[in-house]
């Protein structure tokens, strides 16, 4: 008799490997990192995912106090025993130390879970308190970066340019930009590589950012970038890190912000659109319909 062929099982294609990866690195993060580092957790999740974790923890604890409650029996005066709704709003009530007064412990069990929960409401509304105090007191920068970055000519010499806007409506006092080159490279030694190149610029500091910048940086034969050509630098897989840090004068606190453009927001031959305008009365305003803009380089 012929044996059966046996149906062989083809392997899974890359991508779905790929998307499985993913998704197991994505679980992973997600429950690594708020252990590994609670409190800095609660403070960079956005503020709707944190007013949503702080209610539902608010719900579960007083679930589990209500369902405490239950096992008194009648320990809870005015309410119907073994009623788990008239629990969980008298664990409410004594959380939050209302007290209304029509419903209280009437047996030493029932006084001593109210005990147990009014410190456990204590702790809880000062560790609120406190993540919401310094959620409020930590200052970020509203700093815009524009989309692109240009290559162009300025004082006949190339010239790697951006610009940033200062979102706010005052200054920011003693303001440095930074910015760097990251590319990967291979070592005589055959070590293979990803370094920083800090980029010398026209001007890295401002006493007083208030409406925008445009920063530069000359490619000149000191520059990591001489040499360099799109297709070079998307080989190299080529980066521009900036951070800005200065301190805003309305908070007397010092902001940080940053960016990155990678080689293809890097264009060539274009320059930036020009946005700071001057009114009649002799204020300055800039532009932000065309912020991003870019024309290509008349020859």
């Amino acid at each position: 008799m012929r044996k059966p062929k046996q149906r062989q099982t083809l392997p899974p294609s890359k991508p779905i490997i790929r998307r499985i990866k993913r998704s197991r690195n994505r679980l992973l993060e997600l429950l690594e990192h708020p252990c590994s580092d609670l409190y800095h957790w609660l403070l960079v999740i956005s503020w709707a995912k944190f007013l949503w974790l702080i209610s539902l923890f608010y719900l579960l604890i007083n679930i589990l106090f209500a369902f405490a409650y239950v096992t008194t029996g009648d320990g809870i005066a005015n309410a119907e025993s073994g009623s788990l709704i008239d629990a969980f709003f008298f664990s409410v009530q004594s959380m939050s130390t209302i007290g209304y007064g029509a419903m209280y412990p009437q047996t030493i069990y029932a006084q001593i879970l109210v005990t147990i929960e009014v410190f456990v409401g204590l702790l809880l509304v000062a560790v609120g308190t406190g993540l919401m105090f310094a959620r409020f007191a930590n200052v970020k920068a509203r700093v815009l970066f524009s989309n692109v970055a240009v290559v162009c000519p300025f004082n006949g010499v190339p010239t790697l340019m951006f610009r940033v806007a200062n979102q706010r409506d005052n200054r920011i006092i003693e303001a440095k930009i930074r910015m760097s080159l990251l590319k990967n490279e291979i070592s005589p030694e055959g070590h293979h590589l990803r370094r920083f190149y800090d980029l010398k610029l026209l001007r890295s500091h401002s006493p007083s950012f208030r409406l925008s910048w445009q920063v530069m940086h000359p490619i000149d034969e000191d520059s990591p970038f001489y040499g360099e050509t799109p297709i070079s630098l998307a080989e190299l897989d080529g980066e521009v890190l900036i951070t800005l840090t200065g301190l805003d004068e309305t908070f007397s606190q010092t902001i940080h912000a940053r960016h990155a453009y990678s080689c293809r927001d890097i264009l060539w031959a274009m320059r930036l659109v020009d946005i700071l305008y001057q009114t009649e009365d002799g204020r300055y305003i800039v532009d932000y319909e065309n912020f991003h803009n870019v024309i290509p380089v008349e020859d």
